[in-house]
């Protein structure tokens, strides 16, 4: 038999405001069900400090510490957490021997939120994009996809394609509040605001204007230690400290890997996220609270067919994708195009199709603390020949105080962008 739905996911706030809220997930499994969890935390402002997980394929049981994320300035909404998380897990009114493990949710069906446009024209102002952005995030939507142009008289038109978390921007009273609560964030800079079911514009903004193949070669190959300031080459030769160790002696049935590297926001979703474009299953797993801004990670992991991974090119690939995960969870260059500067971020798309949470939140955070004001912004899709990138391409206002023809300058931006999205 299932057990209750309200005891599938349980959240016990902590008496301390400076000690973790402990979130349990028990429910029957399915394929990449802890990374769609995690996936959720992250999409909340939440880091994961500590984490126990394990699974018999059928049953999946897991625990998760969790604290506010450094950038995030929203109140978090535990009770709406929940439910998404609940959504989330297959249904647990029913013998677990006879859920599909195909099946895309827990009612044995496949959902696709609706995709809404917000159309948006303010009269322009510094940080006017993440105060837009940050409203979105407090309301539970996500940000699909986004085209901002700035047009010579300082007005500044929005195009934002989101989904709504709660699903229910088909309601009037979801819609009007929407708008209300936009309207009292952007006061007298709003000019209009209109919500609406999106048509065909979403699918032709999927895909961005080509990147020049020299810029292209520069954002997804870009090399680490070659790049930056020297405080953001500290970090990353800190970075490159980082480990995966494969044990196949010590589990008759598992294959162990062993991680450590430096802690980073969202590491603990991009180890997940590569089990499952991987298709292998974690039986046990536990990843440790951070030691001097370490982590270590003992995964018990074997094949969709049960075995052990014992093919060393298998091997090889899956410890190569781990440690670039580590190492590159995100591509930052600041490139010129033609008299103009831009800004690129690049992150790895899911074998779902599913972009990372909150990229675009972090990105206009950062930009917003260093007063630069974004002249035009797009998200859409790049693909090269073994995997897909989400890719967020920022043109930005030269200014006095932040002059973008100036290396330091630069350097000093990409230093700021990627300790952002890093979460340090």
């Amino acid at each position: 038999m299932g057990i209750p739905n309200d005891d599938v996911v349980l959240i016990q706030l902590p008496k301390d405001p400076s000690e973790p809220t402990i979130v349990t997930v028990n429910c029957p499994d399915k394929p990449g069900l802890g990374c769609d969890l995690c996936r959720t935390l992250l999409e909340f402002g939440l880091s994961i400090t500590r984490a126990d997980f394990s699974t018999d394929g059928r049953w999946c049981y897991m625990v998760f510490w969790l604290v506010p994320s450094v950038s995030n300035s929203c109140e978090i909404d535990w009770e709406s957490l929940k439910n998404r998380l609940v959504s989330m897990c297959p249904s647990c009114l029913v013998p677990f021997f006879s859920f599909n493990y195909q099946q895309g949710d827990g009612n044995g069906s496949t959902t696709h939120s609706l995709i809404y446009l917000l159309k948006l024209c303010c009269l322009d102002r510094k940080g006017l994009l993440h105060d837009v952005t940050r409203t979105l995030s407090e309301l539970q939507f996500t940000i699909q996809r986004v085209k901002v142009m700035t047009t010579p008289d300082g007005r500044v038109m929005y195009l934002v394609f989101i989904t709504d978390g709660m699903e229910l921007l088909h309601t009037k009273e979801r819609r009007d509040d929407t708008r209300e609560h936009l309207i009292s964030v952007l006061k007298n800079y709003c000019i209009s605001c209109e919500l609406q079911l999106a048509g065909p514009e979403y699918e032709n903004l999927k895909a961005l204007p080509s990147l020049p193949p020299a810029v292209a070669e520069e954002l997804f190959t870009y090399e680490l230690a070659g790049k930056g300031s020297k405080e953001l080459k500290s970090d990353m030769m800190t970075l490159k400290k980082a480990t995966v160790t494969v044990d196949n002696l010590l589990s008759p049935a598992h294959t162990l890997l062993q991680i450590q590297c430096v802690d980073q926001k969202g590491l603990f979703y991009d180890i997940l996220r590569t089990s499952k474009d991987f298709d292998f299953q974690i039986a046990y797993g536990r990843f440790s609270s951070s030691v001097k801004s370490y982590r270590s990670l003992d995964l018990f992991i074997r094949q969709a067919n049960g075995n052990k991974i014992v093919d060393p090119k298998h091997l090889n690939a899956l410890c190569s994708r781990l440690q670039e995960e580590m190492l590159q969870p995100f591509r930052v260059i600041v490139v010129n195009r033609g008299p103009d500067t831009e800004l690129l971020v690049a992150n790895p798309v899911e074998s779902s199709g599913k972009g990372r949470p909150r990229v675009f939140y972090d990105v206009t955070l950062a930009l917003k603390m260093l007063g630069i004001c974004i002249f035009l912004a797009e998200i859409g899709r790049h693909s090269t020949c073994d995997r897909q990138w989400e890719v967020y391409r920022f043109l930005l206002d030269d200014s006095h105080e932040f002059p973008l023809t100036s290396c330091r300058a630069r350097n000093q931006l990409v230093d700021k962008v990627r300790r952002t999205l890093m979460g340090w």
